[in-house]
């Protein structure tokens, strides 16, 4: 039988998330096991712990801002905002989390010293409570969608405002909620602020109890992306020591991903022998197994980290971290991967803002009204198998016109939409200028 004392700490709590928090402290063991697990390949996800369950010292100055970003996605979207809070509110601290030690490393080789970062506590009561006390946070923005039930709760509990910017909710991950919708409808009922990518998303929010009234359409942030002239005088630089060779991208790939590219360079050479392919695996626990897939190949191999271009490698295998955006810069066509499996796509803007024709696979829910957006426009080609990613690399590394024209285009539709992160700030002023 439950002890009073359980009874008095939930007793706020609906069934739902009180069902939904009791399964939560049930899994945790296997949560910590698969963090051990992935461990094998990436031993940082076996160090803090702690902080998974809000320990950590907490920072010498509390009461600023808090950005939850889940990874390094997440966390390179939330650049341009953060700049720009760090230079509109100086006299507030910003905490940064993430979940992943990817995301941790970003946020450190961004912003070093400028803000305090920690792992993001799992969704357990205990853990939140713990981490909200440490920070006391005056405003707690979250990036995309990565909303936990307890979190929400809790700010809402102790008064402090919460906003979700750059949202987005596509058509499958709106079907999830809704098979919660009691627990999903509890949740948004509490954001105080969502600034969604488009009116679509928008009102799929509004359908799962956002009220209306909290809701902002702002674009997507990841549009007012911008290269400072230290990257572009980097891959300059870098370029250069490719001679006139040309050049494709395949960045962020996945498993189940390497195979067709790497498949489609061994035909491309036959036709281009100088093309230099640049692979960029998204998760770094992957260079080593893709290395040895490109050297099973038959395909000879740099990688980015031993800087070493001089021996003319078929394959630059970018095994760095933070590079990806000006690896773009080498390069006369772009892949852009997580889109021949299921995982939804990348954000096809970086390569987009480097002028480059880009091209993807058919798997684009993360970024439908992007994408839907640049093949409008004539700047994107989908492909869903080697054969016909060879096709559209092949037309676009042989005609230089084809090319300059579609990556002028691909600009032209980055620059012709910025302006979200202005419309996102003047809504977060509503919470920080009193």
């Amino acid at each position: 039988m439950l002890g009073a004392g359980f009874l008095r700490r939930y007793a706020d709590f609906s069934m739902s998330r009180l069902i939904y928090s009791l399964f939560f402290y049930l899994l945790l063991p296997f949560a910590f096991v698969r963090l051990w697990w992935r461990g094998r390949l990436a031993p940082a996800y076996r160090q803090r712990w702690g902080e998974r369950l809000g320990f950590f010292l907490p920072p010498a100055q509390t009461g600023g801002i808090w950005i939850h970003a889940v990874s390094v996605g997440e966390t390179i979207a939330a650049v341009p905002m953060i700049r720009e809070l760090l230079a509109r509110y100086p006299h507030l601290p910003v905490c940064i989390t993430t979940m992943t030690p990817t995301g941790s490393e970003r946020v450190r080789a961004l912003f070093g010293e400028q803000v305090f970062h920690v792992y993001a506590p799992y969704d357990v009561p205990d853990a939140v409570q713990r981490f909200i006390k440490r920070i006391r946070p005056r405003l707690a923005i979250i990036m995309e969608t990565e909303l936990w039930p307890n979190m929400v709760a809790i700010c809402h509990h102790n008064k402090i405002p919460l906003a979700v910017v750059n949202a987005r909710l596509s058509r499958r991950s709106a079907r999830g909620y809704a098979r919660i919708l009691p627990l999903a409808k509890s949740m948004f009922s509490q954001v105080d602020l969502i600034a969604a990518q488009t009116r679509t998303e928008g009102e799929r929010f509004v359908f799962l109890g956002l009220p209306a009234k909290n809701l902002l359409i702002t674009g997507s942030i990841k549009f007012d992306i911008s290269l400072p002239e230290n990257m572009r005088v980097q891959a300059m630089q870098l370029r250069q020591t490719l001679a006139d060779r040309p050049v494709w991208i395949a960045a962020s790939t996945h498993a189940g991903e390497d195979e067709i590219i790497l498949a489609a360079h061994r035909q491309l050479l036959i036709m281009f022998p100088e093309l230099l392919l640049v692979l960029v695996p998204r998760h770094p626990e992957r260079f080593d197994a893709v290395e040895a897939m490109i050297l099973k190949q038959g395909l000879s191999c740099s990688r980015r980290s031993h800087s070493d271009l001089s021996a003319q490698p078929q394959v630059l295998l970018g095994d760095t971290m933070g590079e990806l955006l000006m690896l773009y810069g080498l390069a006369d066509v772009a892949f852009v991967g997580g889109s021949l499996i299921d995982r939804g796509g990348h954000n096809m803007l970086e390569a987009a803002v480097w002028k480059l024709p880009v091209i993807t696979g058919n798997s684009d829910f993360n970024f439908r009204a992007i994408s839907e957006l640049l093949i409008k426009k004539g700047a994107l080609q989908k492909c869903d198998d080697t054969a016909s990613l060879v096709s559209a690399v092949e037309n676009l590394i042989a005609n230089h016109e084809l090319r300059a024209k579609t990556g002028a285009v691909a600009l032209d539709v980055v620059e012709a939409i910025r302006g979200a992160l202005n419309r996102l700030m003047a809504g977060l002023d509503n919470y920080l200028r009193h």
